[in-house]
């Protein structure tokens, strides 16, 4: 590596650096505020509350990657052409490619550093915070088991299991009821295509129920729709709200091959794909980002002010794209890989287009 490479990439890395730790600061402090009388009227010390946000680091630089991406390479060309460099090595026959080269490669080498961080180091972190502010703190101990794409709850009177897609809905896919005698004899089985919560009950879609009426006899009734009075509410089937991100990638990949049904193995492929496009999601974002900074130079002058908030306004709208196309992978509209890459092409053609039609 040049020179000139060396100095632009580490230019780069400064600049992730400082922006890391300023949005890093802003989480944290409000994070705290928001967390802290949780945290003292549990009545936990406060080395506890210093470990929990320390541990919580990994989760926002994670969660904050691909903006924090977009931004260092905004701010690394921006200061470039603030301080008449960029001016001065094109006039030298230095080509626009071979500027924003390092800065790709920082781009590059920080991902694939965050890839690292998602397959060995989230899933003990994120476990971590999850038991001290879910159990210790909340005491929100969980009742139940996630295996192969389901969860299992044992109730007052009987046990539940369905697919929960999306935790902050009460909405359960293939969901089952079943109630036992003193014996371990099944008395009821009540299973349903689709289960909601609301209006404070339960209701079921297109399924059937079994009932004992005999030591050796069941018998079957199918339902379209109907209302049931099982003693659990969704409150009860406590998820910590980040719980898939205690999986690592080999965990979340293998998750796909686990599955029994074709909606299970939809969901497990949405959450696998989903989570290696978040962490690349970066790159894509900067390919847009620069010529975005070089046109905005151009028309307004050598200002980020205008440069910046275009880059956030960017990144906020891939993110909206991002989280849409999940919700519609899982449901199973679009393919799930399709659904995880396909910002990543129309950012990425976009941003190449641009950038070489800046540079001609």
């Amino acid at each position: 590596m040049n020179l000139l490479n060396r100095y632009i990439l580490s230019q780069f890395v400064r600049t992730f650096f400082v922006v890391a730790a300023a949005f890093l600061s802003i989480y944290i402090l409000i994070d705290f505020f928001e967390k802290i009388d949780n945290f003292m009227k549990a009545g936990k010390s406060f080395d506890l509350i210093i470990t929990f946000f320390l541990l919580n680091i990994p989760f926002i630089i994670d969660m904050l990657g691909p903006i924090l991406i977009l931004l260092s390479g905004v701010i690394t060309l921006g200061i470039l052409s603030h301080n008449n460099e960029l001016t001065a090595m094109m006039a030298g026959g230095i080509h626009m490619r071979t500027i924003i080269n390092p800065i790709l490669i920082g781009a590059m080498i920080f991902t694939i550093l965050f890839l690292a961080m998602a397959q060995w180091l989230l899933p003990r972190t994120v476990a971590a915070t999850n038991t001290i502010w879910y159990e210790e703190v909340r005491g929100m101990v969980p009742l139940g088991i996630y295996r192969n794409g389901r969860y299992y709850y044992k109730g007052q009177e009987g046990f539940y299991s369905f697919a929960r897609p999306w935790p902050d809905k009460n909405i359960f896919f293939d969901f089952s009821y079943s109630s036992w005698s003193p014996d371990h004899k099944l008395e009821t089985l009540v299973s349903a295509k689709q289960a909601e919560w609301n209006d404070g009950g339960w209701h079921l879609t297109n399924g059937q129920v079994q009932l004992n009426v005999s030591p050796k006899e069941y018998v079957t009734r199918l339902f379209a729709k109907q209302s049931f009075p099982f003693p659990e509410s969704p409150n009860f089937f406590f998820i910590p709200k980040y719980q898939s991100a205690e999986l690592s990638l080999t965990e979340m990949y293998q998750e796909m091959h686990k599955q029994d049904s074709h909606n299970e193995t939809i969901i497990a492929q949405t959450n696998f794909y989903s989570r290696i496009s978040y962490t690349l999601l970066g790159i894509p974002l900067l390919f847009l980002g620069l010529p975005v900074l070089l046109a905005s130079y151009k028309k307004w002058g050598k200002d980020l002010s205008i440069a910046i908030p275009a880059s956030c306004g960017m990144a906020f709208l891939a993110w909206g794209l991002w989280g849409a196309l999940q919700s519609l992978a899982r449901v199973d509209y679009i393919a799930p890989i399709l659904a995880a890459g396909i910002i990543h092409v129309i950012f990425g053609l976009s941003g190449f287009f641009l950038l070489h039609k800046q540079s001609n």
